[in-house]
Order: C-alpha cells, then sequence, then structure tokens
C-alpha cells in the first residue's frame, strides 16, 4: 500500500476550532501547515506549539486579489500546495425573510467563493504533479435545508458540496481528489455560544449517538481523505452527523 508523504498543507479558517484540529493532525501525519484565517494572531499560538511546521499567515479569502497576492508569496517561499483543506466558514441563523442582500453576499463570499478562488489556484500545480488532494467543509444543513441554520449558510454549504462534484469530475484524471465533509453539530462556538442551551438539549435528544462531534473527528476524516489510501475516493461528501440524518 501506498506511504504517507510529507507534503505542503493549507488549511483556511485555521483559528477556529475544526481549522485547529486539522491543522494539528496534519502536522502529525508529517506535513507542514500554511494555516490561513483574518487575523494572524489568534494562530500564532499553532505556530509556537509547532515551530517550523505551522505558517501562519492573515487573509480575506473573499477578496480574489488579496488572496492571489498572498498565495503567489507563499508559492515563492514553501513551494505548490499539495493539500487543500477549505474549512473557513461564517454561520447565519437568519432565514430567508430576516436575510439582508449583504448578509447573503457576505456569507456566500466565504463559504462559498474563497473555496473556490483557493482551488482555482492550486488545482493547476496539483494536476502538473498528477496528485493533490482537496476537502471541502460542507454541512449537514445541504442534506437537511438548515435545521438550526440559516438560509444563507445552508445554500453557501450546499453550493460547496456541487462545488466539490464538480471539481472532482473535471480533476479525476489528473491524480487530483476532491471530497468534502458534512458535519453535524461539531462542538464548536456555533454550537456552544450560537445555541440556545434549549436548542442543544432537543438536538442530543435526537441524534441517536447521544452525543455532539468532536473537531478531532473531523480533522481524523481530512487526514484520511487527504492521504495515500484514499486516492479511489473522489467526489463523497461524507457525512458526520451522528446518525441524526441518514440517506
Amino acid at each position: 500500500m501506498p506511504k504517507q508523504e510529507p507534503r505542503l498543507a493549507l488549511v483556511t479558517g485555521a483559528a477556529g476550532t475544526i481549522g485547529q484540529a486539522i491543522t494539528r493532525q496534519l502536522v502529525a501525519d508529517g506535513h507542514k501547515v500554511i494555516a490561513l484565517d483574518l487575523r494572524a494572531e489568534p494562530m500564532q499560538p499553532l505556530a509556537d506549539e509547532m515551530p517550523g511546521r505551522v505558517v501562519v499567515a492573515e487573509v480575506d479569502i473573499s477578496d480574489p486579489d488579496a488572496l492571489e497576492t498572498l498565495y503567489t508569496r507563499l508559492r515563492a517561499e514553501h513551494g505548490p500546495v499539495q493539500i487543500l483543506a477549505n474549512n473557513a466558514g461564517i454561520l447565519s441563523n437568519n432565514k430567508a425573510v430576516e436575510t439582508s442582500p449583504e448578509e447573503w453576499r457576505r456569507i456566500m463570499s466565504v463559504n462559498l467563493d474563497g473555496a473556490f478562488y483557493l482551488s482555482r489556484l492550486v488545482l493547476a500545480e496539483m494536476r502538473e504533479a498528477r496528485w493533490g488532494r482537496i476537502v471541502n467543509i460542507c454541512s449537514l444543513g445541504i442534506k437537511t435545508g438548515g435545521l438550526t441554520a440559516g438560509t444563507a449558510y445552508a445554500a453557501s454549504k450546499g453550493g460547496l458540496g456541487v462545488l466539490t462534484f464538480s471539481l472532482a469530475r473535471e480533476s479525476a484524471p489528473f491524480g487530483v481528489t476532491v471530497n468534502g465533509i458534512a458535519p453535524g453539530y461539531v462542538l464548536t462556538p456555533m454550537v456552544t455560544e450560537q445555541l440556545s442551551e434549549e436548542q442543544r438539549q432537543k438536538l442530543l435528544r435526537e441524534i441517536p449517538v447521544g452525543r455532539f462531534c468532536g473537531a478531532d473527528e473531523v480533522a481524523h476524516l481530512v487526514s484520511y481523505l487527504a492521504g495515500p489510501h484514499a486516492g479511489f475516493i473522489t467526489g463523497e461528501i461524507v457525512d458526520m452527523n451522528g446518525g441524526l440524518h441518514m440517506d
């Protein structure tokens, strides 16, 4: 079976709970990680914890020009990205009538546009090398219409799912796989702070395994999909919801 080789990975939303877990796991797998988020300061502990293995950089991924400028610099300093984890995302709980056009555009620009911009930047060299891994962090909301999440959030993650299929289809002949993960209710501030205690208890009663998902569980699945044993898996959206939704 193929062995894990050290690669250069890029993780967006690396300051968040899931992003930090993904970064630590990819470093544990032997990779070097470029950690991106809006601000570098919250990610600095990751770089201090794993010196020489984590490079932090701040950027608004919804800004294609700023993103391309930063990526060009990072590419010159560290080489081509071989593993991309599109994890960055912002939540809105507003349903359609309460969602302003400005909020709709902001949610889409981060959750969907940013993933497209980065994928576009890394794909050419992945294809040339005939090896690459892209993992998109989608959401349970793409299959449920958003149980507690808002319209813009569910739609943006649904778009990310379709982007996953499209990129997977066009990239498979070049040895590049593109997959998604659809977590449902991971223990992050989206659950601990943006849901009420009543909402959390109701969800726990409805989730068959009776608990929320750990960020480390998402990170381990990213590790597998980004690794050498997942080369025959592409265009998949893997559910992680404790049995809350089955299909």
